[in-house]
């Protein structure tokens, strides 16, 4: 099981490795709105764990997303913990 944790308040909720990360993000606070990678609403600092995290989608490099800066909708972990910043 993976974990994404939120910086500040470091509460961590667990994801199945491979899967989506907006439950969690969702969870920690994360505001969301088309949730397809259009609207740049989910966007998220990556503290640590960049490397958990799948590649970056054409969309987000569109929106000129990076690997610490990354859109939650897009994002899918693969192992791991990954800290964000909201």
């Amino acid at each position: 099981m993976a974990q994404v944790i939120e910086d500040k308040k470091l509460k961590a909720i667990e994801v199945a490795d491979g899967n989506s990360i907006v439950e969690a993000c969702t969870e920690l606070g994360v505001p969301f709105s088309c949730e397809d990678g259009y609207c740049g609403t989910c966007v998220i600092d990556i503290v640590e764990g960049e490397e958990n995290l799948s590649e970056l989608t054409d969309d987000e490099e569109n929106l000129g997303m990076d690997r610490t800066r990354r859109l939650a909708c897009q994002c899918r972990i693969k192992e791991g913990e990954v800290r964000i910043k909201i």
